[in-house]
């Protein structure tokens, strides 16, 4: 009688544009010690983030049985995926209706006795993995090659690699400087061996992919990411993020303001309690043209836009060339500058001189009318910020939004003052990045970028 074998499969797929540039990545686990037996990934060419994820199944069941190719029905096979829609399909709970699922769950379900496997969905965050091979597999593609696992660094990041006794994490809000300073002190002293120093909300958006029934899309990985590692002399003090460990892939956020409206050229004050205009001729143009630069990229994987029409408008363009839906944030809104709407700098400076003067002198002073201040949307944002990079992390997300929820993004990020609020320019369908890493700490890596639109 053969002796039972118990391993886990962990499994992801991903498609940079959904269809678009694919792969997959799967390990297998021995699930007493967590050590990877066999790890497997490629990149597939152009394909669906679902066309991929059953490929990374497919790909980790067929490494566990030859793992043990004599174990025959002895073999058990626990399969841990972060595709809700594999992970209920291969279950039998829901039904396969694209043509092109049916041949891939078939073939998944010849590889082994069904009394074999069992399947779980766990988070994204669990799954990080398969996650990082999938992205191993789809950055190999990009250069021209294929996936080769000598030359794989996924393993670094599962847990049996980890260094026993890291200290845990200092708590605090993701892109907070002083969190994140933290963060880096503690995973710095654990590189060296040494003591470390002492040191969400609801989330609710529209138009949320149904969880149960149906056939929902899910997006696959984003390129992975490593920080620079500067050289240091001996006994010098530790900076940067040399001996941190691995923090893996941020959570990217990509701030592109809206195409231009009618009030846009003219500069005059346009948020959110004013006629909410629509895309100009130009704007609607601005937007095709960065729907073309995300195209071409490949590595929006969401979608989230302001309730604001120009902004819907610009996400949408958008959403059609990637093939992605769009959601909408409330939090993403512009400031309501109330009774200033529609006016411009120098109409409100000759009506309400001294309460411009005093907005301009403190974050606190809301505009005329009872209008919105700075400091209220700073308290939005950094809400907003926290759930977004909690929710997508690991992710590149599109954010469709606003002059001053950009600016106060990049601000937060920076550290920065409320006055460099008025000391960045931000032109219609521009492009600005933020990453958030693991530690808490934020890497502004673009700003103002209107590249696409020449």
């Amino acid at each position: 009688m053969s002796v039972a074998r118990q391993v886990v499969v962990e499994a992801d797929g991903g498609s940079r544009g959904s269809p678009g540039p694919a792969g997959y990545g799967a390990v297998v686990i021995d699930p007493v010690t967590g050590e990877p037996l066999a790890e497997t990934a490629e990149y597939i060419g152009v394909a669906t983030n679902n066309v991929a994820e059953y490929r990374g199944l497919i790909a980790g069941l067929t490494a566990a049985k030859a793992l043990f190719p004599d174990a025959g029905e002895a073999l058990r096979v626990h399969v841990r995926m972060d595709s809700k829609l594999v992970v209920e399909q291969m279950s039998g709970r829901w039904k396969i209706k694209h043509p092109d699922m049916k041949p891939l769950a078939a073939r998944a379900a010849a590889i082994l006795p069904p009394s074999s496997v069992t399947y779980e969905w766990i988070p994204r965050a669990q799954n990080k993995h398969a996650d990082r091979l999938a992205n191993e597999a789809m950055d190999a593609g990009r250069d021209g090659r294929q996936w080769e696992a000598s030359a794989s660094t996924a393993a670094l990041d599962t847990p049996s690699a980890r260094t026993p006794g890291t200290p845990s994490p200092v708590q605090g809000p993701p892109g907070d400087q002083a969190a994140g300073a933290a963060r880096a002190r503690a995973a710095l002293a654990a590189a060296r061996g040494t003591a470390a120093p002492a040191a969400d909300a609801l989330f609710s958006l529209a138009e949320e992919p149904a969880e149960s029934g149906g056939e929902p899309t899910e997006s696959g990985g984003e390129p992975t990411d490593a920080h620079p590692a500067p050289q240091q002399s001996a006994g010098a003090p530790q900076t940067g993020w040399g001996a941190a460990p691995d923090l893996g892939a941020p959570a990217t956020l990509v701030l592109l303001r809206h195409g231009e409206t009618a009030l846009t050229p003219e500069k005059r004050f346009s948020g959110s309690g004013g006629t909410d205009p629509e895309l100009s001729a130009v704007g609607r143009g601005q937007a095709e043209r960065a729907a073309e630069h995300f195209a071409a990229l490949g590595t929006v994987q969401e979608i989230v836009s302001s309730p604001l029409r120009r902004c819907r408008e610009t996400a949408v363009a958008v959403a059609a060339r990637l093939g992605l839906d769009v959601r909408i944030d409330e939090s993403l809104r512009e400031t309501d500058f109330g009774a200033w709407e529609g006016l411009t700098f120098g109409e409100v400076r000759e009506r309400y001189g001294d309460d411009l003067t005093a907005w301009l002198a403190s974050p606190d002073t809301a505009p005329t009318g009872g209008g919105e201040s700075f400091a209220e949307v700073a308290e939005r944002i950094a809400a907003a910020r926290d759930r977004l990079v909690a929710r997508y992390a690991g992710r590149t997300v599109l954010l469709v939004t606003h002059v001053t929820p950009i600016k106060t993004f990049v601000r937060l990020a920076l550290g920065a003052p409320p006055e460099a609020l008025f000391r960045m320019e931000l032109s219609a369908a521009s492009i600005s990045i933020v990453a958030y890493y693991g530690d808490g700490n934020a890497s502004v890596r673009l700003l103002n970028d209107t590249s696409h639109l020449r």
